[in-house]
């Protein structure tokens, strides 16, 4: 069916809708990802053990779980513009006070900057789903998640040379990405005018879909996805530090990675246009990094080479497990109840990733057996993506 010119194509994706979706995306992983690169400089400088620093990088995750639930009745009962710049507020503050130099400042912030990511992860695919039509979903959710890779892979690159050179030290390192915050709280702040909650109108707010077979499966694969991801982050610096990888070195390895991500989700619009049914895609992209995972136990010297796996597989699902947010639902306000559920119930599952991975490590003192976990986990999402990737609607 083709697109007339009296369709209004053209305001709802607008040059200034697009700048303030990617303003939002900026600040969704920009204050996690450096904590990866100096959490050996945080155990140091505050004492916590491996448990600890895994718990501190596990913490975002439970607060993502605990708190995206919240999230479409907020929208709907005070407007989806109004709780977007709200949360941009709280996560301005979450952010200052992490820096501070107290260790219960430092799991405070993290908590309330966290939560503040959660509210900004549940309404983007809601917003999308309002105003952009249905054919440039997927090409708006990937330039989202684009900048989202660019800004969390700077953040991975820059925070360790921060942290050497500004004064303050890691404290200051990780408050750098405050910029991007406050300019996406003034570009959103106009929009709070306009913005209508649904329940002002008589609309009545969706209801989650705990019992749709494919809802689970957005949601699991969400999950493992996520997990591969954060654990990455959270641990592959520790890792390669451990093999004898300066912490400088093992930044800008981890920025690679997010590098790669960031290419495959870029051009992944390129081969997947036009097309609804993701079946093999996400199977496939999972795939991918389950080898990454492999290369990293069977072959530890080939690091390169685990990170392009990781990084090419973990970019296209990562696409993917946000787009199903939005395709697989029939409405904006549906879009919103399945994406508080596949973030609940995903962030739930990720969470256990970076903790796991802690304790494993305390326990054994080797990273194999950990990543042989990992490797399982990510045989399981290609399972997931599979079910996930099917033309449907949540029901």
């Amino acid at each position: 069916m083709s697109v007339g010119p009296a369709v209004s194509v053209g305001p709802a994706v607008s040059v200034g809708l697009v700048v303030a979706i990617c303003l939002v995306a900026a600040n969704l992983r920009t204050s996690l990802t450096g904590v990866g690169t100096l959490l050996p400089e945080i155990e140091r400088g505050s004492g916590l053990t491996s448990s600890w620093g895994g718990l501190l990088s596990t913490l975002p995750l439970l607060t993502f779980a605990a708190t995206s639930p919240l999230v479409a009745r907020a929208s709907h009962r005070f407007g989806t513009a109004r709780l977007l710049v709200v949360a941009l507020g709280a996560l301005a503050v979450g952010t200052v006070v992490r820096s501070l130099p107290s260790v219960i400042c430092l799991f405070t912030g993290t908590v309330i900057l966290s939560a503040a990511i959660a509210f900004g992860n549940v309404l983007l695919p809601a917003l999308i789903r309002r105003n952009v039509p249905a054919h440039r979903i997927h090409g708006i959710s990937a330039l989202y998640v684009t900048v989202m890779g660019v800004t969390a892979a700077v953040s991975s690159g820059v925070s360790a040379p921060l942290s050497h050179t500004l004064p303050g030290s890691w404290h200051t390192a990780l408050a750098w990405g405050l910029a991007f915050t406050v300019a996406a709280f003034l570009a959103w702040l106009p929009r709070v005018r306009g913005d209508k909650p649904r329940a002002a109108t008589g609309a009545t707010r969706s209801a989650v879909p705990w019992r749709s077979r494919l809802a689970w499966q957005v949601s699991v694969f969400m999950g493992l996805q996520s997990l591969a991801f954060y654990t990455a982050v959270a641990w592959l610096p520790s890792i390669l530090i451990d093999r004898g990888t300066s912490s400088t070195a093992a930044g800008w390895t981890l920025f690679y990675y997010q590098l790669v991500a960031l290419a495959a989700s870029g051009l992944l619009p390129l081969f997947t246009r036009g097309r609804l049914d993701q079946r093999w895609t996400a199977a496939g992209a999972s795939a991918v990094v389950a080898c990454g995972f492999a290369v990293l136990v069977a072959a530890p010297a080939l690091s390169v080479l685990a990170c392009t796996l990781l990084g090419v597989g973990g970019g296209v699902c990562l696409v993917l497990a946000l787009t199903f947010q939005s395709e697989r639902a029939g409405s904006a306000g549906e879009a919103a109840a399945l994406a508080g559920m596949a973030q609940s119930v995903g962030y739930l599952v990720a969470a256990a990733g970076p903790l796991l991975l802690g304790i494993l490590h305390s326990s054994t003192s080797s990273w194999t057996l950990p990543l042989v976990v990992l490797l399982v986990l990510s045989v399981a999402m290609v399972g997931a993506g599979y079910g996930a990737g099917r033309d449907r609607h949540v029901r």
